[in-house]
C-alpha cells in the first residue's frame, strides 16, 4: 500500500494511492496516526479507504509523506564514501572507522519538502548539490534493538534526496562536527510512503533490497546504482539507531547516498573538478527508485541574508577588570 499526504483548497489531507488517484482517509487522520497504529490496523484502514472517491494526483500539491519526529542520514554506501570524501576535505579513500559501525547525523525535521516543491538555494552557498538515498520509517518503538527485531519494526519506504551545500558543509566539517547549515536547508522526502509489504519481492538473497536508483538533471541521467549496495540493510541501520536509547514509530531514517554517481561530490572527487556543475536555479532534478516512485524538484533563488559574522578574537582573562 501507498500512503502520500497532499494539500488542495487550503487543506491538508492524507491517504492512500489507487490506481484512480488519491482516496482520503477519515477526517485528521495523519499518515503518522497510520504509522503509530501499526501496519495491519494501517493496511485495514487504508483498504477502506479505497472504497471511497479519489482525486487525481496532478491536481493536488503532494507534501512529504508523513511529518517525521525525527530525521537520520547514515552513510551506507562505501562507493560514495569514496568519492566524496576527496571532493569535501582533499583525503582519498575510505577512513577504517567506516566499516566499523553505520555512522549517521540527525537533520532537519523542519526543513522536509514535497516530491514535486521548489527548493531554494541555501543562503551563502555556491556549491549545492543533490543526493539519492532511500529513507525506512519505523513502525514501532524499540530500545536497543537486534536487526532481528527491528526488522519487525520496519512499517515502510520513501525516496529521500538530502540537498547539500558542499561549500558550507567542507567548512564545517572543519571543526570535525556536523554538518549542519551544509545539510539543514531541505530534504524531499516521496512522492509517498510505500509499505514494507510490498518491496519484499525486491529482497536478495543477503537480505537487501535490490531496488534501481537513478537521478537525472535538466533530463540528463548523472547516476544510477542498486540500493542492495548499501553496507549495510536497514535492519542494522534502525538497530545501530537505537543502541543504548529508542526509536519511535515515524522517525525516518535515511540509507545515504548511493554510489556511482549518486551526488555531483562523489563525480567531483573521481574526476578532480567541479563537473557537472553545482546546482543552479532552473535546475530540475528528478530521481527514481524502482517500486517507491518519482520525485522532481527544481532548484529556485534563495533567500540573501548578510555573511555571517566571524568569532571575535578571545582574551584568556580569567578575572574582571574594573
Amino acid at each position: 500500500m501507498r500512503l502520500a499526504t497532499w494539500e488542495a483548497d487550503g487543506r491538508v489531507r492524507a491517504g492512500v494511492v489507487g490506481d484512480d488517484g488519491l482516496h482520503e482517509l477519515p477526517a485528521r487522520t495523519t499518515v503518522l496516526d497510520l504509522v503509530r497504529a501499526g501496519l495491519p490496523a494501517a493496511l485495514e484502514a487504508g483498504a477502506e479507504a479505497l472504497r471511497g472517491p479519489a482525486v487525481p494526483v496532478g491536481s493536488v500539491r503532494l507534501l512529504p509523506p508523513l511529518q517525521a519526529p525525527t530525521v537520520r542520514d547514515f552513510v551506507a554506501f562505501e562507493e560514495h564514501v569514496e568519492g566524496v570524501r576527496k571532493a569535501i576535505d582533499g583525503v582519498a579513500g575510505v577512513v577504517d572507522e567506516w566499516y566499523q559501525a553505520p555512522t549517521f547525523y540527525f537533520t532537519n525535521p523542519y526543513a522536509l519538502v514535497g516530491a514535486y516543491d521548489d527548493v531554494p538555494l541555501p543562503p551563502g552557498s555556491q556549491r549545492f548539490d543533490f543526493e539519492l538515498e532511500v529513507a525506512v520509517v519505523v513502525g514501532r518503538d524499540g530500545a536497543s534493538l537486534t536487526p532481528e527485531q527491528a526488522r519487525e519494526r520496519v512499517f515502510g519506504y520513501t525516496v529521500l534526496n538530502d540537498w547539500s551545500a558542499r561549500d558550507l558543509q567542507a567548512r564545517e566539517m572543519k571543526v570535525n562536527l556536523g554538518p549542519a547549515k551544509g545539510k539543514d536547508s531541505a530534504t524531499t522526502l516521496g512522492p509517498w510512503l510505500v509499505t514494507a509489504d510490498e518491496l519484499e519481492p525486491y529482497r536478495d538473497d543477503e537480505g537487501f533490497l535490490a531496488l534501481g536508483m537513478r537521478v537525472s538533471v535538466n533530463g540528463v541521467e548523472v547516476g544510477r546504482d542498486l540500493l542492495s549496495n548499501m553496507g549495510w540493510p536497514f535492519e542494522e541501520l534502525i538497530s545501530y539507531a537505537s543502541r543504548g536509547t529508542e526509536v519511535r514509530a515515524g522517525d525516518v531514517l535515511g540509507s545515504g547516498t548511493c554510489g556511482n554517481g549518486g551526488c555531483l561530490a562523489e563525480l567531483w572527487g573521481r574526476r578532480g573538478d567541479a563537473a557537472p556543475p553545482p546546482l543552479a536555479p532552473g535546475d530540475v532534478v528528478e530521481m527514481t527508485v524502482e517500486g517507491i516512485g518519482t520525485i522532481r524538484n527544481r532548484v529556485v533563488e534563495g533567500v540573501e541574508l548578510p555573511p555571517v559574522r566571524p568569532a571575535r578574537p578571545r582574551s584568556r582573562a580569567r578575572t574582571r577588570t574594573a
